[in-house]
């Protein structure tokens, strides 16, 4: 079966949204209206809607770190995530946990980054050598 994932969610500013999702993280943006805008994020379809974004708390317990829960984010292979890490510092990004490795050496051994979009909304980006290791126990 094929299939694609789906989330929609709030935003304050659709220009913003537009800045950050098109131009920082390189995002195709697809239909819109005056009230929502879609985007390819990564292969999956996000839907930026006008009003209150999500509440978040330090709530996630990965390893030494308590990370903002809800999130969403997606995974990319290493190279791929190292230049989506590039990309964000040079657009300026203050990370909520800054690009590295986690569980190195271990079964599930991967690379993360937390940060915000201009709403608030948090992403987090994994990078693993292999999408095959993924589900990795």
């Amino acid at each position: 079966m094929r299939s694609l994932f789906h989330l929609a969610f709030n935003v304050s500013d659709l220009e913003a949204a537009r800045r950050f999702y098109g131009g920082v993280l390189g995002c195709q943006e697809g239909r819109s209206t005056a009230t929502w805008v879609d985007f390819d994020f990564f292969g999956h379809q996000i839907s930026l809607h006008l009003g209150e974004p999500f509440k978040t708390a330090r709530t996630g317990h990965v390893g030494e770190h308590l990370v903002p829960m809800p999130h969403f984010g997606l995974i990319l292979e290493l190279p791929d995530w190292q230049a989506m890490a590039e990309r964000l510092r040079a657009a300026g990004t203050d990370f909520v946990l800054a690009p590295q490795v986690r569980f190195e050496g271990q079964p599930g051994e991967q690379w993360t980054m937390f940060f915000l979009d201009p709403f608030g909304n948090p992403i987090e980006v994994k990078g693993f050598r292999s999408l095959d290791a993924v589900y990795q126990r």
